[in-house]
């Protein structure tokens, strides 16, 4: 897989969200929310079922979730914000078979990596959205916000990703001399 880039425009990036929303493809609304949300890699984020995020016994959203990641093999607990559960409840009335992010044949399949990128491709073409986006911009988009806005610690965005050093998660990130040059401009201390 070629690199991506996260959206760093929050406008594009609710555009994108809408996009969905707006033509009722709530399956693609909801992998964007999600994927954006969850910080999740899409192999992973692919993978969840309705009884991942939604307890049959209780009829309730679930607060959290468990994953074990396809990747790395380490297990993540991830917390479902309003957003996600927001997006969820929208879309859990139109829900077919187990998975989440399901296809339209009529053996309800998790779609693919591929069908993802396409879903993603197209929208980003005709909304003019420009740089290297594909399914993983949204699992970077989370922590370009995260760093750029200074609201959470790299520590803890480290620890989200799961990344080993503090180099990995810059690179990640996108951080480029215009993030930089933002932060050394605009920065008063005095």
């Amino acid at each position: 897989m070629a690199a991506t880039d996260p959206i760093k425009n929050k406008k594009q990036l609710k555009e994108l969200a809408n996009y969905f929303l707006q033509k009722g493809q709530l399956r693609n609304y909801v992998m964007v929310i999600t994927g954006v949300y969850t910080v999740l890699r899409i192999s992973d984020l692919l993978r969840l079922k309705w009884s991942d995020v939604y307890d049959e016994q209780s009829n309730t959203f679930r607060t959290h979730i468990e994953i074990t990641e396809k990747k790395t093999g380490k297990s993540r607990t991830i917390a479902l914000n309003k957003q996600i559960i927001g997006a969820l409840r929208l879309y859990f009335p139109h829900r077919r078979g187990e998975y989440i992010f399901a296809n339209n044949r009529k053996d309800a399949k998790a779609i693919s990596r591929v069908q993802a990128w396409r879903i993603l491709h197209a929208a980003v073409i005709e909304l003019g959205i420009t740089g290297k986006v594909a399914p993983h911009s949204l699992r970077k988009t989370f922590g370009y916000f995260a760093w750029n806005g200074g609201d959470v610690p790299v520590a803890i965005i480290m620890k989200i990703y799961n990344h080993s050093n503090f180099a990995i998660t810059m690179r990640y990130l996108g951080i480029e001399q215009d993030d930089i040059d933002n932060a050394l401009l605009n920065i008063e201390l005095i």
